[in-house]
């Protein structure tokens, strides 16, 4: 179950003429939830978006299911089965959500080893989300914020990936949306869906991850336990309070 799925070395990417990231290194594993931390402007988005290869400017070596990826285009990297779900949601207002599923459905697929590896259909993602349930013909543009967050990461979820990548989940919904997204994380890890999650709320990061990495000003500050980051106070005062 230790296998490496992601991993990173030296990753640095630019907007423009403004670098952003400055040789950040991580990795994570099958099965596994991890938290990238940091304040807003700590270069977590921008790390997502550089794994998921949707920056022109980048350099580094990514490495995904023990391929190459470091100059993939997004949806060469999203078919290898790494899934993203963007800190704005971009669902498609005037689609269903029964519509916005099917725009995300890939075949399904096996691990290295040859195991099944979870396949996701409308009916899994209404028991996951039952939220959605209630409103399958639902256009996606009259949704609230929340259930457009679950939305796409129930169409993330349809490509059947092995990682998903999860910008800021929590920020902007209503706190019972944060439990419910909180629910849905610790039962893909179940599913051995592993979870690569850009967080800033410590509280909703611990209760789902197993490891912690802490960003600031596009370097790496911190890499441990979950554990270990909450009962390090110096590390959350330097680099996570506000």
């Amino acid at each position: 179950m230790n296998q490496v799925l992601l991993e990173a070395h030296d990753l640095c990417a630019w907007y423009g003429a403004a670098q952003i990231l400055y040789d950040v290194g991580l990795e994570v594993r099958r099965g596994e939830v991890v938290a990238l931390m940091g304040r807003n402007g700590a270069g977590k988005s921008t790390t997502l978006k550089a794994l998921m290869g949707m920056l022109a400017k980048r350099r580094g070596r990514i490495a995904f299911m023990g391929k190459d990826i470091s100059r993939a285009q997004p949806y060469e990297v999203a078919r290898a089965g790494m899934g993203f779900v963007p800190e704005d949601r971009r669902v498609f207002g005037d689609l269903s959500v029964l519509e916005n599923f099917e725009v995300g459905r890939q075949p399904p697929r096996r691990w290295p080893d040859g195991a099944e590896a979870p396949v996701w259909t409308p009916e899994r993602l209404f028991k996951l989300f039952p939220n959605l349930g209630e409103m399958p013909d639902r256009p996606g543009g009259r949704m609230s914020g929340g259930e457009q967050q679950m939305l796409t990461v129930a169409r993330t979820l349809m490509g059947n990936p092995f990682l998903v990548l999860l910008d800021e989940p929590s920020e902007g919904v209503a706190p019972v949306i944060v439990e419910q997204m909180a629910h849905m994380i610790l039962a893909l890890k179940t599913q051995g869906v592993s979870i690569l999650l850009s967080e800033q709320n410590m509280h909703f990061a611990e209760l789902v991850s197993d490891r912690a990495y802490v960003l600031e000003k596009g370097q790496m500050r911190f890499s441990g336990s979950m554990a270990e980051l909450a009962a390090n106070e110096e590390v959350r005062r330097a680099y996570l309070s506000v």
